[in-house]
């Protein structure tokens, strides 16, 4: 794109930019002689194998007519008032001290263009390429191989992944790639990455696979590949394939510093992006599956407090009443180890598992709870805009360890206030430095509602549940807390306390 969209992460730069190689070759002009309309993947297929260790040209020409450029436009209303040199306070004050009222700039709009790539995976012009390519587009042109420029729909967009489907109608059958299983993609597989950036023609880089699942904190459903090959700008959208011509991902990302290309690349992955451009095909929207919990990490000392061997699942800290994980008789405290057959390790494998559930269908979920496992079937609802499958809760981040709370009743005034509902709860009226408790992250103000898998309702109560925990031999005190409408689990360690 010509207007990337940066996301930062301390140092580092993850950039939306596209894929190309800093050793491109432009390859200008229309499919080879042997390539034929339909799936080039099927073709090369059956061209037979073929040694790639010298040249990966016969890959390259089977693929290269199904890659496009995708070329957008866009509004953008800009002026008006507290526009320009007004839009700093101090010049603002400046005139209205000296001048009175301060000049007003007229309101006017701006069309700002911008590239990415895309690839056909229909012979009837469906091409797949990134959310951020076109996205808020008001005019969408594709250039095809042959430099056949024409004007495309959206069909369909889903920004939770970075993807999106848009539509051209020509007046012949378009070659088409396959989407490949990227399950089976390894670490060092051989891949190669095509573009077409700027409507030059086509680029192309070679590479390996660095990793596969990464995971960057772009989106909740989070499954990139990611390869060594230098990327530049321009070529969002388009496909990385495996060496017998299938789409294992969608190159969406950069790791960059400067903005630059440093040769870390990422691809979504093809089986989340097939499994999207699917609901996209059918009436431009992606139904996800809806489980109703907000879930956390399950870190050491919380696998502690709850009996558990390993620090594996997801940590269900909310359930929404009336919601399939409600229904089916879930609770905040139980760790979810397993969904639909899917081993839940990592947080993201539960958001992806629900979300990928088929909706109104039974899913058999395996939980930790009471000291055991446990499997519920549950029915699994369908996810509103508004709603998340599985929200997930950030922990206070863990340090070191020592208790030290003071606690107060929570009064109907504060109930209503904070919005809480029943009786349970106890107010977090300080916090001693040093202490176990203040350097888990507990705060003045939050409310404690649990503590060890039990409701509190008074300072006495809660001071008994800690007291029983240490008691039982429990190395950490589990507190369910709730604060700015969330609710969290805070292990709180007993050591030097």
């Amino acid at each position: 794109m010509t207007f990337p969209v940066h996301a930062s992460a301390g140092r580092r730069r993850l950039s939306r930019l596209g894929m190309a190689s800093a050793l491109t070759l432009a390859l200008v002009g229309g499919a080879p002689a042997w390539a034929q309309p339909g799936s080039v993947t099927e073709q090369l297929r059956s061209h037979g194998p073929t040694d790639f260790s010298s040249s990966y040209a016969e890959l390259v020409e089977a693929v290269l007519p199904a890659v496009v450029n995708v070329s957008v436009e866009r509004t953008k209303q800009v002026g008006g008032p507290g526009a320009g040199p007004m839009a700093d306070p101090e010049m603002r004050r400046f005139f209205e001290r000296y001048f009175g009222q301060p000049p007003q700039q007229a309101p006017r709009e701006e069309l700002l263009r911008g590239e990415g790539s895309g690839f056909i995976v229909s012979a009837d012009g469906l091409i797949v390429t990134n959310a951020h390519v076109v996205g808020g587009a008001d005019r969408i042109t594709v250039t095809l191989q042959d430099g056949t420029t024409l004007e495309a729909s959206l069909k369909g967009i889903d920004e939770k992944t970075d993807l999106a489907l848009i539509e051209i109608k020509a007046d012949k059958t378009l070659p088409f790639v396959e989407f490949g299983d990227s399950s089976k993609v390894k670490v060092g597989d051989k891949v190669v990455a095509v573009g077409n950036p700027f409507g030059l023609g086509g680029t192309v880089t070679a590479g390996i696979v660095s990793a596969t699942g990464r995971e960057l904190g772009s989106g909740p459903y989070d499954d990139f590949i990611q390869v060594d090959a230098p990327i530049n700008r321009g070529n969002s959208g388009g496909p990385t394939f495996n060496l017998d011509g299938q789409v294992v991902g969608v190159n969406s990302m950069i790791f960059s510093p400067s903005g630059g290309s440093v040769g870390i690349g990422f691809a979504i992955s093809a089986n989340l992006a097939q499994s999207i451009v699917d609901d996209l095909k059918d009436d431009g929207e992606v139904r996800r599956g809806w489980l109703g919990v907000s879930i956390q990490e399950v870190t050491p000392d919380i696998a502690e407090g709850l009996g558990l061997e390993e620090a594996a699942g997801a940590l269900i800290s909310k359930v929404e009443p009336g919601s399939p994980a409600d229904k089916a008789g879930l609770a905040s405290g139980q760790v979810i180890l397993d969904f639909a057959g899917t081993k839940i390790e990592r947080l993201r494998q539960l958001t992806r598992a629900v979300a990928e559930a088929e909706p109104a269908k039974p899913a058999e979920v395996t939980v930790w709870a009471d000291g055991g496992r446990k499997t519920v079937e549950v029915e699994v609802g369908t996810m509103k805009k508004a709603e998340q499958v599985a929200a997930a809760e950030e922990a206070a981040e863990p340090q070191k360890a020592r208790l030290g709370i003071a606690l107060a009743e929570v009064t109907p005034q504060m109930r209503a206030q904070l919005g809480l509902e029943g009786g349970r709860g106890v107010l977090v009226s300080g916090v001693q430095a040093d202490k176990p408790a203040a350097e888990k992250g507990v705060q003045a103000g939050d409310v404690i509602l649990a503590i060890g898998g039990k409701d509190v309702t008074s300072p006495a109560e809660a001071a008994s549940a800690i007291k029983e925990a240490e008691e039982n031999g429990k190395k950490v005190a589990l507190l369910l807390v709730y604060r700015d409408g969330a609710q969290i689990f805070m292990a709180v360690p007993f050591a030097q306390s």
